[in-house]
């Protein structure tokens, strides 16, 4: 920008209007300015490392359980007589993982994410859910991923 007398001035520039507000904002004079650029580092690696040690969130996992393929109301369904959680894929199990014999667990799960599977053609069916697994009380959930039929009918509630 041309001024009267034909200089530009450097308050002329943004940049400099930029540095002259940040000096007045800081209460800073030019000799001050590596202090405030020493603070503003200081309060970034600060904040970094705050950022660094906040606890990542909770890992979902994909497990597999077996049990009875039950539904309590329409469309609620639940897994009951199920066996723990294992550590699987969300893939449907190969042939050669499916139990020959129906496995009885002590556990129960809800299962969500329901509406994707043909849940009725398997009510009351010994049966492989995959899924995430969601821990929580009063009952832990899990978030279906495959359905795969182990038998046409329940196995009986283990002996307490």
């Amino acid at each position: 920008m041309e001024r009267k007398g034909g200089k530009a001035r450097k308050e002329d520039n943004p940049f400099c209007l930029f540095a002259g507000f940040a000096r007045f904002a800081f209460q800073a004079s030019a000799g001050h300015r590596r202090y405030h650029t020493g603070m503003t580092t200081f309060a970034f690696v600060l904040g970094l490392a705050a950022a660094q040690a906040a606890p990542a969130p909770a890992k979902v996992e994909i497990v597999s359980v077996t049990g009875c393929l039950r539904e309590t109301a329409p469309n609620n369904w639940i897994l009951s007589t199920a066996t723990d959680p294992a550590p699987s894929r969300a893939n449907a199990p190969p042939a050669k993982d499916i139990p020959a014999v129906a496995p009885a667990g002590k556990n129960e799960f809800k299962l969500i994410g329901v509406s994707e599977f043909n849940l009725p053609a398997h009510k009351d069916h010994t049966v492989i859910i995959k899924g995430l697994f969601i821990k929580a009380a009063p009952a832990s959930r899990v978030n279906m991923t495959s359905i795969t039929m182990v038998a046409p009918t329940c196995a009986p509630a283990p002996a307490k």
